[in-house]
Parts: C-alpha cells; sequence; structure tokens
C-alpha cells in the first residue's frame, strides 16, 4: 500500500478494509501494563458498590460480580486473539466488519464510540458529586475545568497520556491493597466496636440476597459499568511498541485483575458494611463502601483521603475514555463511517479533530446535569454498562467467526496468543451476556418505572436500528469465513522486536522474574 495519505485512505467502497495502522507505537509496556490493572477502575469500584449493596445484599453483589467477571475474561481472551494478530485502533469495533459484517461493525464502533463520550460525561458528572463532600462551590464548574485537562493531556501526545494514567494507576493500585487488608484487619476485631464481624452481616434483615430476584438482576449493570473499559484495553495495542508480547502479557493479567481488585473489594464490601447502613444508598464519598471501612478502623481522616482517590480515579477512568473515544472515532473515519476529516493526525500522530469532536459530545453530556447529577449519573451508568455487555457479546461473535476463518484459511499457526477457552468461551460470553441483558431491567416492570426501562434498554434499540439502516443503504453482505481478509493490519514483528522477544522467551528462574518486575516500572 502506497505510504501517501490519500492513497492510505482511499474510497471505502473500493477498500472497505482500509489500512488503520498509522498511529505512533509510543505507549512502552510500563504504561500498558499498569493501565490494564487499573487504568479503567473509576467510579463504578468506588461509589456505585454502596447502591448495590444497600438494594440487593451482599450475596447478589458478590455472585454478580463474579458472573460478569467470567464474561469479561474470556471475552478478553478472545479479544487477545485478534488484537496480538491485527494490534489496530479501532481494534474489536474493525474487527467486527472484517469478520462479521460492514453493517455490524458501523453499528458497533457508533455504539461503543458514544460509549467512551458518555463514560467521560459519566465521570465529569460524578465529581460533581464527590465535590459536595468539601464544597458547594460551583461544581459544574470544577468539571468543566477538568474537562479541559482531559483534552490537554490526549491533545499533546500519547506518550504523556499513557504516563498521565501510568501514575494514577499506581496511586489506584496502593489504595486498594490498603483497602482490601485494612478490611481484613478490621472484620478480624481492629475496628471502633472492638468486636469480630465475620459474616454477621449476612444475617441480619433481608440479607444476603434483598429484594429477591429484583435485587439480585439490578447489580447487574452496576457491575458490567464497573467493569466497563476492560475490554477498550485493545485499542491501545494501535500504538503500543512490541504489540505481539506486550498484548498477551496483558489480557493474562486481567484474571488477577478481576480477582483482585473486583471480587476480593467486594467481598470486603461485604463482609464489613451492613446493606442497611444509613445513607449507602447515596451516590457520595461520605457513604462510599470504600470510606466506611476506613471510618470503621477509627481513621478520621477517612473521607478526605477516599474522596482524593474517588477524585484522581474518575479523571484517570474520564482520561482513558476520552483517549479511547478519540481512538474509534479516527477509525470510524478510516473506515469511511464517518468524514475521512477525523482521521486528521497532528505532528504527534495524535487524531486531533477525532478527539475534539468526542470531547465536544462529552462536553454536552455532563452540561446536562443541570437535571441533578445523581438523577443524570444514574442515567449515563446504566447507558454506559449496557453498552458494555453490548461491546462484549459483539466480542464473542467476532471472535467466534475469526477463529473458524483461521482454521478454514490454515493460518491458525500464525496466532501469537491462542485462547485456551476457544470455541467455547465465546458461548458462554454471547449466551450469558444475552441473559443477562434481558433480565437486568427487572426491576423496571414491578412496579413500572418509565425512566428505568429506557435507560436499561434503549441501547437495544438503537444498534439494531443502525445496523439494519446501514445494511439497507450500503447493500452490506455477510463475510464468507473464505472471503475474510486476516492480511490487512496484519502485524509482522522487526528483527529488534524478534531479537528480544527470542531472549525475553528464553529467560529461566531469577532473571525472568526480575524482568517481569522491571516492566511494571522501566
Amino acid at each position: 500500500m502506497s505510504s501517501a495519505k490519500d492513497s492510505a485512505y482511499k474510497s471505502h467502497a473500493l477498500n472497505p478494509l482500509i489500512k488503520e495502522d498509522h498511529l505512533a507505537r509510543s505507549l512502552s509496556a510500563r504504561q500498558v501494563n499498569l493501565i490494564c490493572i487499573a487504568g479503567c477502575i473509576g467510579s463504578g469500584l468506588f461509589l456505585s458498590t454502596g447502591k448495590a449493596l444497600a438494594s440487593s445484599g451482599p450475596a447478589s453483589l458478590l455472585i454478580c460480580y463474579a458472573i460478569i467477571a467470567v464474561i469479561v475474561y474470556f471475552t478478553m481472551l478472545s479479544l487477545g486473539e485478534m488484537s496480538t494478530y491485527t494490534p489496530i485502533a479501532g481494534s474489536f469495533c474493525s474487527f467486527a466488519t472484517r469478520y462479521v459484517d460492514e453493517a455490524f461493525g458501523f453499528a458497533l464502533t457508533w455504539n461503543y464510540w458514544f460509549n467512551d463520550a458518555v463514560s467521560v460525561a459519566s465521570d465529569l458528572t460524578a465529581l460533581q458529586l464527590i465535590m459536595k463532600y468539601w464544597t458547594d462551590w460551583h461544581p459544574w464548574a470544577i468539571s468543566l475545568i477538568f474537562w479541559a485537562v482531559l483534552v490537554g493531556l490526549n491533545l499533546v501526545s500519547v506518550r504523556v497520556y499513557g504516563e498521565f494514567e501510568y501514575w494514577l494507576a499506581i496511586l489506584k493500585v496502593v489504595t486498594i491493597i490498603i483497602f482490601i487488608i485494612l478490611g481484613i484487619v478490621v472484620n478480624c476485631g481492629a475496628n471502633t466496636s472492638n468486636q469480630y464481624i465475620g459474616f454477621h452481616y449476612w444475617y441480619i434483615g433481608d440479607a444476603p440476597f434483598v429484594d429477591g430476584f429484583k435485587g439480585f438482576a439490578k447489580v447487574f449493570v452496576s457491575a458490567a459499568f464497573a467493569y466497563g473499559g476492560t475490554e477498550s484495553i485493545a485499542i491501545t495495542a494501535g500504538e503500543t511498541k512490541n504489540p505481539s508480547r506486550v498484548m498477551p502479557k496483558v489480557v493474562k493479567m486481567v484474571f488477577w485483575r478481576i480477582l483482585f481488585f473486583y471480587l476480593l473489594s467486594v467481598l470486603i464490601i461485604g463482609i464489613n458494611v451492613p446493606y442497611n447502613y444509613k445513607g449507602l444508598e447515596t451516590k457520595n464519598s461520605a457513604t462510599s463502601p470504600f470510606t466506611i471501612v476506613f471510618q470503621m478502623a477509627g481513621s478520621k481522616a477517612a473521607g478526605s483521603f477516599i474522596n482524593a482517590v474517588i477524585f484522581t480515579s474518575l479523571i484517570s477512568a474520564g482520561n482513558h475514555a476520552m483517549y479511547a473515544g478519540t481512538r474509534l472515532l479516527y477509525s470510524l473515519g478510516a473506515q469511511g463511517y464517518a468524514p475521512k476529516v477525523f482521521t486528521t493526525l497532528s505532528k504527534n500522530k495524535v487524531p486531533y479533530v477525532a478527539l475534539a469532536a468526542t470531547s465536544a459530545v462529552s462536553g454536552l453530556c455532563f452540561g446536562a446535569s443541570f437535571i441533578g447529577a445523581g438523577t443524570l449519573w444514574s442515567w449515563l451508568q446504566n447507558l454506559v454498562g449496557v453498552s458494555n455487555q453490548l461491546a462484549w457479546w459483539s466480542i464473542g461473535l467476532t471472535s467466534f467467526r475469526f477463529r473458524k476463518a483461521m482454521d478454514l484459511q490454515g493460518k491458525t499457526h500464525l496466532l501469537k496468543f491462542k485462547s485456551w477457552a476457544n470455541p467455547w468461551g465465546n458461548y458462554v460470553v454471547v449466551i450469558g451476556t444475552t441473559v443477562i441483558i434481558l433480565i437486568q431491567g427487572w426491576s423496571s416492570f414491578a412496579p413500572w418505572n418509565v425512566s428505568n426501562f429506557f435507560s436499561n434498554y434503549i441501547e437495544l434499540g438503537v444498534m439494531p436500528v443502525m445496523y439494519l439502516g446501514w445494511k439497507l443503504i450500503k447493500r452490506t453482505k455477510y463475510v464468507k469465513l473464505e472471503d475474510m481478509d486476516l492480511e490487512t493490519d496484519k502485524y509482522i514483528e522487526t528483527e529488534d522486536e524478534k531479537l528480544e522477544n527470542e531472549e525475553l522467551s528464553n529467560l529461566k528462574g531469577w532473571p525472568k522474574w526480575r524482568r517481569e518486575i522491571l516492566s511494571f516500572i522501566v
């Protein structure tokens, strides 16, 4: 393919599989490793868990988070295969076009771009909620200031974005580790009441399952919101150095991230905080389960400390969503689904026009907080949660088709990373996500709640309409396995990368562990 810009983005009608590998590969393994571990952790874990515990109980909270964890893990295994083989900014959205149907890729990419833009708005709106802990001074103005900060960070270069995310991720990791250790100590009796707690709170009132099946089903969308963004880590593959080695490591780390930061955290929350704790259902840092546990240990500064951590976590999560949304809009332009102006790059290879459009939409969304920050955040949380689930469902379907084509065309041996759960893992993702999406809005029907119904199910109408609309307009066809393009953007290691990867593969014992540890530092 010609290196000239015009030929790089030639007519989509003539070549629907445009080469997308034009961004700078400036993200180091150190940055990607930490972004994978904690880059997406934000208000979902720190704030939403309190409301979920209050409305559903500790057992529902833990079980639903575990179910979503299984789906996310299998999703990431499948996505790891595809993004290691073809590391591009469009990631699973581009794969949907190549391996399923152009109309499917169109609908998924636009849907997930909007997801990222709304996620930024959600994090900025949540900032208004936690700022009330310190001051009532125009919280929307503070959100606006940090919106401008996020735009600036993403505008400079991808290396600046990666470095900023790296240090904020470290802060989140340290905080959650302290929380888990402190939670165990508090549960064993080192609390203000000097009493051993154990699983006592699982047997009070309506616990451990509050509000029966309705309460249980409500947790799914909250959990999906909390886990959201895990799949978007594959979008960094388009700007990652040595992706054939880094991306498999990132995917493997997802298991430990899920087990340690999510499941262990919600277990600690469920055994230390009673579901009927006063004000737990509110959405602010004063009644965040993290704050409550710190206060139980006798820490008077717990509120301010956790508030500061949540504050930086929201900025981090918003920064990551802004980055992912910008790259997806760039991908939309590259594939012909949006004006080609969105593929315009700065001298640092940042798609600044796509950044401007993404940030504008996120700004308009959080600007709607005049209806009430808490109400808006609940709506945005549901929209993002369902959109995440649709993305996981799509990845499962796309991966199934991808592996079928690889087998048929005799290219499976070229995969640098293979999912051990193929193909049944994709069945778990597709079937499991379908069931969850349908039942999680159960509480909208009894009693009937129009607002909750639309926030839980409106995405189910938007994406099919976009799919059918593009299919009818463009007369797209389902991609046959034998015709599937498995060559465009396939990553070919450089000679230096081959030597480095061979050297790393031959390391054993302490030298290997030393190199792994250093990959998080240098």
